[in-house]
């Protein structure tokens, strides 16, 4: 019986050694991750506004969080610290930000303690108050009568911000399917079967040596 007792033992031992692996493996394998930003990756809106933010799944941690808000020229419009409140990232804009294409980088520390980053654009089609009035890029066409500006993204005319593209996560907040925890899974599964069915054939085998002599 002591082979038996041996495989069960190890088969109790494999149950709790994947239970355990599972365990820890489970949350990092769902890393926080952005949603959405405001204004939308690729949205147009009427001018820069006065904050740019990124929304996440889970509420980040303060520290090491740092945004940059960049014009066609270059130019950080960035003003203050980050401002965190529950799972939004805010960031400021200077006032007398230019006409045209922004572009946001953002880095913010997960709730999990791990950076993540990533990136959106968009575009505005007027200066903000106390900037230039236009961009060389959205001139007037000389063009006579022409009331469309060359460069100029159209907007429905409307007063909303813009309007956005369809939303795009960030590529770096994605996660990737964990196939590795998967594999790992079958593997241990495989051998739980296999330590089953070779602790059957040891009892069976026990057993007819055990009723052998008795026949």
């Amino acid at each position: 019986m002591r082979p038996i007792r041996h495989l069960l033992r190890a088969l109790i031992g494999a149950l709790f050694f994947t239970a355990a692996v599972l365990t820890a493996a489970a949350p990092a394998s769902a890393h926080d991750a952005a949603e959405s930003s405001s204004p939308a990756q690729g949205a147009t809106v009427a001018a820069p506004p006065e904050t740019v933010s990124v929304t996440f799944n889970k509420a980040p941690l303060a520290l090491g969080s740092q945004f940059q808000v960049k014009d066609a020229a270059g130019t950080d419009w960035a003003e203050g610290p980050v401002e965190i409140v529950d799972n939004v990232a805010s960031q400021k804009l200077r006032t007398g930000a230019p006409a045209g294409e922004f572009t946001v980088l953002w880095r913010v520390v997960s709730s999990d303690s791990h950076p993540i980053e990533g990136t959106f654009t968009f575009t505005a089609t007027a200066a903000a108050a106390g900037g230039p009035a236009q961009s060389t890029s959205t001139q007037s066409s000389s063009t006579p009568g022409s009331t469309t500006t060359a460069g100029q993204v159209p907007t429905a005319g409307t007063a909303q911000p813009g309007i956005p593209a369809a939303p795009e996560q960030a590529p770096d907040a994605s996660e990737p399917f964990p196939w590795s925890l998967v594999l790992f899974a079958g593997t241990a599964l495989g051998i739980l079967v296999a330590l089953g069915v070779l602790a059957k054939r040891n009892l069976k085998s026990t057993d007819s040596e055990t009723s052998g002599p008795e026949a």
